[in-house]
């Protein structure tokens, strides 16, 4: 009997693992089935994108996106859903942008974006354009040939890299810091080149800083085609000089939110498990890459929750987060929230990297934690994700960071993003809708899976065949 016994325990040890792996199957597929039949991201998004438009923080297009929100999340019913009170800044476009030349003759007008944060020019600014690619030419270049003249940025992004947010992070501080930089040497304004891989003429804008104590001058952003004439005619005549006029302004701050929403969970109702996207977006397209497709799909994973009756281990947290683009004030007012209560938070998920085809998790967190989510690789080679690296994890989630909590990434396929990041056809005529779905799948399978096994027990519970 006692051996018949110990047989028994050893078959079950060994088909136990099985056995789980075929339940999560079936559970994985009833996700993905849901959202490809009767998914409600693409209907959100539209509703988003059109009727509420581009939500810039500090804009009324902002608070409609606050009220849109919460008002979704209430209809689906569920357990909690409230408003995190913060203070966001208010910069204002204006209605002037304009950048003319003459050349042989010509007048030209390439189309132009102030950088988010940009001061104005006070009428029409008029001066000689000097051409740089990084800020070491800006050094050896020096005050004496810089000292009033617009500096223009003209680095593009590196094409050879298949990660093009690697590229972006390769060019992204002429954009940042390149303002402040420039008028340590006297520049009067900057131009740079949009952070794009495509040839087009569609400028693309961005957040932009100045550095304290030292003089405030306007940034813009010119296409890359635009970027591409303006080089050009500098090689013919060096002493080109342009006009700039903006009307763009920083207003007083004003009070916005960010949108959450729970379901309370069974077992560990003080431990939270935060997915999220963030509300606000630029103030030129409709933000439906960046980063509506994130909002609505971070709803629908509590909503799939809710339709499949799964009952989540963990306190599951949807927050819709504002002001990442410009402050990341609702980033970071949530992670002191979360101090200041002593919440537990074992994992953040954040989609911000726009609405196409998944392929897999981006990790910030422990070597245990990375290793229980590659035990969950084949789970998911059905659906095409592969990519289960560590890396980062978000923008709006990075202050949660405490050396505890899980941070992730959604890795969507990055080859078009950057056609669309901050521009004006950021719409959302240009998101898949299938695309859009599979993110949201892929996303509520993986919380599923980490709130099912954890990361405690989950390098020992989680056990799957490759």
């Amino acid at each position: 009997m006692k051996f018949l016994l110990i047989i028994f325990s050893f078959i079950l040890f060994q088909v136990a693992p099985v056995i789980a792996q075929l339940e999560d199957s079936i559970q994985l597929r009833c996700i993905y089935n849901e959202v490809l039949e009767r998914g409600e991201c693409y209907e959100n998004l539209r509703v988003l994108c059109k009727e509420v438009g581009n939500r810039l923080s500090g804009s009324e297009n902002a608070e409609k996106a606050v009220v849109w929100g919460e008002a979704l999340m209430k209809r689906y019913g569920f357990d909690r859903v409230y408003l995190q009170e913060i203070m966001v800044p208010k910069w204002v476009r204006g209605s002037i942008e304009k950048l003319m030349y003459k050349d042989s003759m010509k007048n030209f007008e390439p189309a132009i974006l102030a950088l988010g944060g940009s001061v104005g020019t006070n009428g029409i600014l008029q001066g000689q354009v000097i051409e740089v690619r990084n800020f070491k030419e800006l050094e050896e270049l020096g005050k004496k040939e810089i000292q009033g003249k617009i500096v223009f940025f003209n680095r593009p992004m590196n094409p050879t890299l298949i990660s093009t947010f690697h590229a972006y992070g390769g060019c992204v501080d002429q954009r940042h810091a390149g303002a402040s930089e420039a008028a340590k040497y006297g520049a009067i304004a900057t131009i740079t080149r949009s952070m794009t891989l495509r040839n087009d003429r569609i400028p693309h804008t961005g957040s932009m800083s100045y550095k304290e104590g030292i003089k405030k001058i306007p940034a813009v952003a010119i296409s890359t085609v635009g970027a591409y004439n303006l080089s050009e005619v500098l090689k013919r005549n060096p002493n080109l000089s342009i006009n700039l006029e903006l009307s763009c302004k920083s207003e007083i701050e004003v009070k916005s939110y960010n949108v959450i929403a729970e379901i309370i969970g069974k077992v560990y109702p003080e431990k939270v498990m935060v997915v999220g996207g963030h509300l606000d977006s630029w103030d030129v397209g409709e933000g439906a890459h960046d980063d509506g497709a994130g909002v609505v799909q971070s709803v629908e994973v509590l909503r799939l929750f809710k339709k499949l009756s799964i009952q989540p281990r963990h306190t599951l947290r949807c927050i819709l987060f504002m002001n990442e683009e410009n402050g990341n004030r609702g980033g970071k007012s949530y992670a002191r929230l979360v101090k200041e209560k002593g919440e537990e938070h074992i994992l953040a998920l954040e989609s911000d990297r726009g609405g196409f085809s998944p392929r897999g998790f981006s990790v910030d967190g422990t070597t245990k934690q990375l290793e229980t989510i590659q035990r969950f690789e084949a789970l998911f080679r059905p659906y095409n994700l592969h990519l289960f690296n560590k890396g980062y994890g978000g923008v709006d989630i990075g202050p949660l960071k405490d050396g505890k909590i899980c941070l992730i990434g959604l890795v969507p396929d990055s080859q078009r993003y950057f056609d669309f990041h901050h521009a004006s056809s950021d719409i959302w005529e240009n998101v898949n809708e299938r695309e859009l779905e599979l993110g949201a799948a892929a996303t509520a399978s993986l919380i599923y899976l980490i709130d099912k096994y954890g990361f405690e027990q989950g390098l020992k519970r989680a056990t799957f065949k490759k």
